[in-house]
């Protein structure tokens, strides 16, 4: 299932998120072209709370929103990328999208299962994302085995 199939079939906060992913999905297609720049992600900053926007990433790292858009103008600039939707997933406080993500930078290709967490304001802006993933360890195509000493088998 894509992301425009469930859009015709959601509301609200969710709906909000999963345009999100739409928007992003075309801009990071026209990064490419002359002229792309941080202002490109304007169609973006429009469902953002960009004056205390936080995006938290799997590595930890924090980013406000001028210095995201600054992240997404330089990777989207040589990054292919696409997703496939998983699950959606609203609470009165959040709203967590599943996806499958797949990218391409350069040589290096990855295939990863993402749980993005979206957090709203009052105006229903998103004012706060955590991304979360899953992915195989690099360069072994496979998923670490654990002996159940206090992990999991």
């Amino acid at each position: 299932m894509t992301i425009a199939d469930v859009l015709a079939t959601v509301t609200g906060r969710s709906r909000t998120v999963l345009e999100y992913s739409q928007i992003a999905k075309r801009l990071v297609d026209s990064a490419k072209q002359p002229g792309f720049s941080v202002e490109s992600w304007a169609p973006l900053a429009e469902l953002i709370a960009v004056d205390e926007f936080v995006r938290i990433g799997p590595f930890k790292e924090v980013m406000n929103w001028a210095e995201y858009a600054e992240f997404l103008t330089n990777w989207a600039r040589s990054a292919d990328w696409n997703c496939s939707f998983q699950r959606v997933t609203e609470t009165p406080d959040l709203v967590f999208l599943e996806l499958e993500e797949r990218s391409r930078v350069g040589d290096f290709s990855s295939v990863v299962n993402t749980v993005s967490v979206y957090e709203f304001d009052a105006d229903d802006k998103v004012r706060r994302i955590a991304v979360y993933l899953q992915m195989e360890l690099p360069n072994t195509g496979t998923v670490p085995s654990f002996d159940g000493a206090g992990g999991a088998e």
